[in-house]
C-alpha cells in the first residue's frame, strides 16, 4: 500500500468494492489496474474538473493499461445540467465510439459528475463498469459511495435513476486544494451528517476540529472523510437499496431538495441545502419533544461554524415546501416520511410525525405568503 493511503471496503459479496483515501493518488492510480486493464475507458468529467486534473488522469489511466486512448466527454458545470438530456448526449457519444459492454467509464469529479456518469453505466447497454473519482467533499464523502445514480426532473431531485455500484473509489485528498470554500462549505454538511445519525462521538470530534477542517488542515481532513466513508461503507453493506437503515442517509435531504427544487436546481448547491434541512430536522425534533434544545442548539451551532446558513431562502414559502416534499422519494402509502433524531447519534425514520409539528417548524423558518 501507497504511504499515506488508507483503503476500506464497501461489502457487498461479490459486488463489493475498495475506497481507497490519501495525498497524490491521482498520478498514483495502479489501484484502478485490475478495473481498467484491457479495457476501453470513457472518461466523464466537466469543463471546471478536466482542465486542472485530465491530464494527470490520463497519463495514469496508460499506466493502468487501458486498451488505446481513452474517450474524453467533458460536460457543462452545474447541478441544472444534471438532466435526461445530459444522460443522452454521454450515451450517444458512447455509441458513436463503439464502445462495447467491457467498456469502462470513469467518472471525474464532484457528485453531479459522478450520478451523471454513474446512471449512462447503468444504462448504457443494459450496464457496464464504472469508476468514481471524487473531487470535491461532498462527493468524497457521500456521492461516489453506494452505488446511487441518477438525474434530476423539474418535478423532484433525484427521481430519476438506479442503483448501479462502482468497481473502486479513489479519494485523491490533494483535489480539495482548488475547491471553492463555498464547494467545501458544502461538503461539510454531509460530514456533520455522519455524527447526527449514527456518532456522537464523531459529532464531538467535529465540534473540536472544525475549523481546521475549514483550513483544509491535511490530517483532519483525512480522518473526517475516512470516518464517513466508513460510517456510509457500513450502512450501504447492510442496506443496499434503502430498504431499511440506509433512509437514515437522508436526514436533512427531504427539506434540502423542497429548497433546490423551489430555487432552481443550482441556485443553492446541494451541501448547503441540506445543512439547513439539517436544522429543521433539528428544530421539528425538539418540537416532538424527541431532541433536548440543548442538543438542537449543538446542531444548529456545528452546522453554522461550517458557513452554512440555518435557514431557507424566502423565496420557498411554507406552501411551497410541502408541495414539494409531497413528491419525495420516502413518501410512502400516500405518507410522507422524515428523518428525524432523538438526539445527536440517534436518527430515525418515521412517518409518525405529528402534522402541527411540521407546521411549525415550516413557518418558523419559512416565508408565509
Amino acid at each position: 500500500m501507497m504511504a499515506g493511503m488508507e483503503s476500506l471496503n464497501v461489502e457487498l459479496g461479490e459486488r463489493s468494492y475498495p475506497i481507497y483515501i490519501g495525498p497524490g493518488l491521482l498520478d498514483q492510480a495502479q489501484q484502478l489496474r485490475p478495473a481498467l486493464e484491457g479495457r476501453r475507458v470513457a472518461v466523464i468529467s466537466n469543463t471546471t474538473v478536466a482542465p486542472l486534473y485530465g491530464e494527470r488522469l490520463r497519463r495514469s489511466l496508460a499506466a493502468c493499461g487501458i486498451s488505446g486512448e481513452p474517450l474524453w466527454i467533458e460536460l457543462p458545470d452545474g447541478e441544472q445540467h444534471k438532466t435526461l438530456a445530459t444522460v443522452e448526449t454521454i450515451l450517444t457519444r458512447l455509441l458513436e465510439a463503439r464502445l462495447d459492454r467491457g467498456s469502462r467509464i470513469v467518472a471525474l469529479g464532484g457528485g453531479v459528475v459522478g450520478d451523471i456518469a454513474g446512471f449512462a453505466a447503468a444504462i448504457y447497454q443494459r450496464g457496464i463498469d464504472f469508476v468514481q473519482i471524487p473531487t470535491t467533499l461532498l462527493a468524497q464523502v457521500d456521492s461516489s459511495v453506494g452505488g446511487k445514480t441518477g438525474v434530476n426532473h423539474p418535478l423532484g431531485k433525484n427521481m430519476i435513476g438506479a442503483f448501479h455500484q462502482p468497481r473502486a473509489v479513489l479519494i485523491d485528498t490533494d483535489t480539495l486544494k482548488t475547491l471553492p470554500e463555498r464547494e467545501l462549505q458544502a461538503g461539510l454538511a454531509e460530514v456533520i451528517k455522519y455524527g447526527l445519525i449514527r456518532d456522537p462521538d464523531f459529532f464531538a470530534w467535529l465540534e473540536a476540529h472544525i475549523d481546521e477542517l475549514r483550513a483544509l488542515e491535511p490530517a483532519a481532513l483525512a480522518h473526517a472523510i475516512q470516518r464517513s466513508c466508513a460510517c456510509k461503507a457500513e450502512i450501504v453493506a447492510a442496506d443496499e437499496r434503502e430498504g431499511g437503515i440506509r433512509a437514515l442517509l437522508n436526514l436533512g435531504h427531504t427539506f434540502g431538495h423542497a429548497i433546490e427544487a423551489g430555487m432552481g436546481y443550482g441556485a443553492w448547491l446541494h451541501g448547503e441545502a441540506v445543512g439547513t434541512g439539517m436544522a429543521m430536522a433539528a428544530r421539528m425534533s425538539e418540537h416532538m419533544g424527541w431532541m433536548t434544545s440543548a442538543e438542537r442548539e449543538r446542531a444548529e451551532a456545528l452546522i453554522a461554524r461550517a458557513g452554512l446558513a440555518l435557514e431557507p431562502p424566502d423565496a420557498v414559502t411554507p406552501e411551497r415546501f410541502r408541495e414539494l416534499m409531497a413528491i419525495d422519494k420516502k413518501v410512502a402509502a400516500g405518507r410522507l416520511r422524515l428523518v428525524l433524531l432523538r438526539g445527536i447519534g440517534n436518527a430515525v425514520l418515521t412517518d409518525q410525525f405529528e402534522d402541527a409539528a411540521l407546521d411549525h417548524t415550516l413557518r418558523e423558518h419559512a416565508r408565509v405568503a
